[in-house]
């Protein structure tokens, strides 16, 4: 028998939002809510970064000081803005995987800034090409720099790098870079959405994941590793997945990772066009209710 929640660390993309939706049901909006309203820490922990994450969940009237894990791992902020946690990648080491990464796709760095340039790729109609909803969606904040390399000065250190494409192509850019030097100072985590044939290569600084990001959150909070719960949906969730003491899988998650869930006695949660994460916390809730807990 789990100990109750505390602290629950919840993906977006393909979890808490509707499939090609940018905006969260009712009934999601009313159970994290409800969770917050009941001592949970209600934390979301996204492969978005922190300007592409905040606005989905403004006007549901959460917490301010609610965690948002961004950028897989790289950077912690409050939903108000308040930095908890942040890593950086070196930038000789973002150097070197332009080279390496350039011919398999549209190559991108993130800086941990608000403001033109936030955003640095050196193609725009490549990029537009794959990912043409987050290229307009973003388009303020990137700067089109080429070669890629003239971004990546010493001491201006990207928070990750990113390269896109399809799915076969990314599974051969991610051996190319685990097969190369860089692979010891770079993390690499895949994200797979195959009704768009498109595959998001996060590239991070060494040890860094959604998973390390929970693991030093949770520490910062008080709370034990068995009342953590995560809920995710694909390749980039599965190192929280694993850290947790509490695990759920979304039941639109690739069959290969629903497996690995059984295997591992990881739960499974309705999907998220049916309201998986609501379904997930009002049952968490009604448990703890049961038995007279509040977190």
């Amino acid at each position: 028998m789990h100990p109750p929640a505390r602290l629950v660390a919840i993906d977006m993309d393909g979890t808490l939002l509707p499939t090609f939706s940018q905006q969260i049901s009712k009934r999601n909006a009313q159970a994290l809510k409800a969770a917050q309203q009941a001592g949970i820490v209600v934390a979301i922990a996204t492969g978005r970064r922190q300007a592409y994450t905040a606005p989905i969940l403004e006007g549901l009237d959460l917490r301010a000081d609610m965690p948002l894990i961004t950028s897989n791992g790289a950077v912690t902020r409050t939903l108000a803005g308040d930095r908890l946690d942040r890593q950086f990648l070196p930038a000789n080491v973002a150097r070197a995987l332009c080279g390496i990464l350039r011919p398999f796709g549209a190559l991108v760095f993130t800086f941990d800034r608000e403001e033109p340039g936030e955003l640095v790729l050196e193609d725009l109609e490549q990029t537009h090409g794959r990912i043409a909803v987050w290229v307009e969606t973003n388009r303020k904040s990137i700067q089109v720099v080429k070669p890629l390399e003239d971004a990546l000065v010493d001491g201006n250190d990207p928070i990750q790098g990113m390269v896109a494409g399809g799915m076969n192509k990314m599974r051969h850019a991610e051996k190319a870079l685990k097969e190369s030097p860089l692979h010891a100072v770079c993390g690499c985590i895949r994200t797979e959405y195959p009704r768009r044939d498109l595959a998001i290569l996060d590239l991070l600084p060494h040890g860094v994941s959604k998973g390390s990001a929970l693991q030093r959150l949770v520490a910062r909070l008080g709370i034990d590793r068995k009342e953590t719960m995560a809920i995710g949906d694909n390749w980039n969730d599965v190192d929280m997945l694993e850290w947790a003491g509490q695990s759920v899988v979304m039941g639109n998650a690739a069959v290969e990772l629903r497996t690995m869930a059984k295997v591992k006695g990881w739960k499974q949660a309705p999907a998220n066009d049916e309201d998986g994460v609501a379904v997930v916390l009002e049952r968490l809730l009604a448990r703890q209710q049961a038995a007279g807990v509040r977190a």
